[in-house]
């Protein structure tokens, strides 16, 4: 795990880059705004997922408990009409074994699941979201792009997540003062016809306020 409050390699401070995904909990750590796994996809997974059709692209948005999210997920593709193979069921297994992670980091019994078909400019304002906190993966086209401001303005270094690294950050609701000023924005692609599939998690303590 590499962390620390300069900047570091290919990352902006108080974020911490990581080698295994049990260190994505680091983001627990004082002044730890965000933590990101470094990693790469299976071989031949993204020119797979690159060449699907838009329309063949996984779309939902439920509240659920992480471990019911790869049963979802699966039933979520075969009404997408994504065809069986070994891409389709890394694909899978992967959004499950990063919601079951997330929930039991955050302690959550309930996540916000949404997987998300982008092909315009989403969010495209730096902000932060109004969470406690919440995992993002793209595995299909640019990353989550963020960078740290002092005053809310735009950052002037921006940052891009690489495709198919999950991300975890806080949110405005993260019980640690002073907020540590990481603002994060989808990418702007319209007009580009770049399409991608975004992975968000949130976790959901209560029912109730899902």
């Amino acid at each position: 795990m590499t962390f620390a409050q300069t900047e570091v390699r290919d990352a902006a401070i108080g974020v911490g880059i990581a080698d295994k995904p049990s260190d994505l909990a680091a983001i627990y750590k004082p002044g730890c705004a965000a933590t990101i796994w470094r990693r790469q996809p299976p071989k031949g997974f993204q020119d797979w997922i690159d060449g699907l059709h838009p329309d063949q692209l996984p779309t939902t948005r439920t509240v659920l408990r992480g471990e019911a999210v790869g049963e979802a997920v699966q039933h979520i593709c075969d009404i997408a009409g994504m065809d069986e193979c070994t891409e389709r069921t890394w694909l899978v297994e992967d959004i499950a074994d990063l919601s079951v992670r997330f929930a039991e980091i955050m302690r959550s019994p309930y996540l916000r699941l949404r997987l998300g078909v982008v092909n315009t400019n989403a969010c495209r304002k730096f902000h932060i979201d109004a969470i406690m906190a919440r995992l993002i993966c793209t595995y299909r086209g640019t990353g989550t792009q963020y960078g740290v401001s002092t005053d809310g303005k735009e950052p002037k270094k921006v940052f891009t997540v690489a495709t198919g690294t999950p991300m975890v950050m806080r949110g405005t609701l993260w019980p640690e003062s002073p907020a540590s000023g990481l603002l994060h924005r989808s990418p702007p692609i319209e007009g580009s016809g770049e399409t991608r599939l975004v992975l968000v998690l949130d976790p959901v303590f209560d029912m109730d306020d899902a």
